[in-house]
């Protein structure tokens, strides 16, 4: 039987959400949804499905667009990620239906839905093939998946350089994970293999700008944490070491890319598209 999460599990859990929600979500997740559902074209009263929803960013850009008259669901299976999502103010639009639950087995009938969004949540799945399958198993016959992914750790020049600094701190690669399904290909051929007919995947590249260029390293492993298991597994303060650790190492890279205040830099990632 496996064991409930402890209180401290659960405040950390908390904290790492309203972190992400806070300075990830408008640096980095808030200027990719919009470019998402610039290539998804949402039509009002479609019926949505946000899979990986996190604290909800695509989600209610997506509500919307779609408006009253649509419906929009979002799933997530981190419970504290759907607290934050809960908690911030309605969206106009359409009513949403925030659901705890796996991407491996959605709790949605058979062609439940005319779209199906996943922004980022795919590489964290340990079966990717039979996640994309149940998003295929809940779309409408002609529906539609809008998925994004990062492209490799090069692309993302701010990442690569917190991923080398802590393979020399500690000798942990802590940001590879997001970034396993960079290389050209792969979104694509995952696609064709879970029964997509017709596939097309583009590539995007967006500025990111994050706020408090002096904190960077700690406001990021801390908000990365509610996503990356290496990270969420540290304690409190073994994190707080390393990213005081990390941010000396990475000083003069940081410096050099502040501007007017802001840590700027860019990131690159596919964004495939696919019909049932």
């Amino acid at each position: 039987m496996s064991q409930l999460p402890t209180k401290a599990q659960v405040s950390a859990a908390q904290l790492a959400a309203q972190a992400y929600h806070g300075y990830m979500v408008p640096a980095m997740f808030d200027p990719w949804a919009g470019v998402l559902l610039a290539h998804t074209n949402l039509q009002a009263g479609e019926a949505v499905l946000d899979v990986a929803c996190g604290t909800g960013v695509v989600t209610r850009q997506a509500a919307r667009q779609v408006g009253a008259s649509g419906q929009v669901s979002a799933l997530d299976l981190n419970p504290a990620m759907l607290e934050v999502a809960r908690s911030v103010s309605p969206t106009e639009g359409a009513a949403v239906t925030w659901v705890q639950g796996s991407a491996q087995s959605l709790p949605f009938p058979d062609g439940s839905f005319d779209v199906a969004l996943c922004q980022h949540g795919l590489p964290f799945f340990p079966d990717r093939v039979g996640a994309l399958c149940e998003m295929r198993r809940v779309l409408k016959p002609g529906g539609r998946l809008m998925v994004t992914v990062w492209q490799s750790l090069e692309r993302a020049p701010m990442f690569m350089a917190l991923n080398a600094a802590a393979l020399r701190l500690v000798g942990l690669p802590v940001y590879s994970a997001p970034f396993v399904l960079g290389e050209p290909g792969v979104l694509g051929r995952l696609l064709a293999e879970a029964g997509f007919g017709r596939v097309h995947v583009s590539e995007q590249t967006c500025e990111i700008r994050f706020a408090t260029p002096e904190n960077f390293v700690a406001r990021n492993l801390q908000a990365s944490a509610a996503a990356i298991p290496v990270l969420s597994a540290m304690g409190e303060t073994e994190r707080a070491d390393l990213a005081r650790r990390m941010q000396d190492d990475m000083g003069a890279m940081l410096s050099e890319n502040v501007q007017g205040g802001m840590l700027v830099t860019r990131m690159s990632g596919w964004i495939g598209e696919a019909w049932r």
